[in-house]
């Protein structure tokens, strides 16, 4: 087994066992590597010159130069119901998950929280662990596109092993 392999595994139990709101978990995890990150990264930039969005290309290439990188996302996340009305509805009750250009949403603040908790649970193990790595929406955005993980809202975590950071000298 491979040192960055034994990261990745170390990384994806962070982001599992991470606090969840209400002790419910619908964080969604997804590894992809070789062609399949090639192909990602191709479309990062096709995405990007249809689009007209900045910075896709440029994020494109810190992922063709990653050797994996890690998916976190949500999945049917219900909502906590507490009616706190961070998402844009005041009753629970009333959000109506849709599909939209990038992501399904709204998404339960909550939950949204639940995935930033597990997002920075697996950087800090990469990070103690001295594997560089840049938590990216576009990379996020594509994958989802492609199917390579099924989620409602996603973000990407390409993951490297250099002698000087790829994700900074951008």
């Amino acid at each position: 087994m491979s040192a960055l392999q034994s990261a990745i595994d170390l990384m994806e139990i962070a982001a599992r066992t991470a606090p969840k709101s209400g002790g419910k978990d619908f964080v969604v995890i997804q590894v992809i590597e070789g062609d399949d990150l090639k192909r990602l990264a191709d479309e990062m930039i096709k995405y990007g010159e249809k689009t007209k969005k900045k910075n896709f290309d440029r994020d494109a290439r810190g992922v063709a130069a990653s050797p994996a990188l890690m998916l976190i996302g949500i999945k049917d996340a219900k909502a906590v119901d507490l009616n706190c009305g961070a998402c844009g509805f005041d009753l629970c009750s009333d959000r109506v998950a849709a599909e939209h250009s990038e992501f399904a949403g709204p998404q339960c603040a909550f939950r949204l929280l639940d995935m930033g908790i597990a997002l920075g649970s697996a950087v800090k193990t990469a990070s103690l662990l001295n594997v560089d790595n840049r938590i990216m929406y576009r990379a996020g955005v594509v994958a989802r596109q492609m199917g390579l993980i099924d989620a409602d809202f996603v973000m990407g975590i390409p993951l490297s092993v250099t002698g000087k950071s790829i994700f900074f000298d951008r």
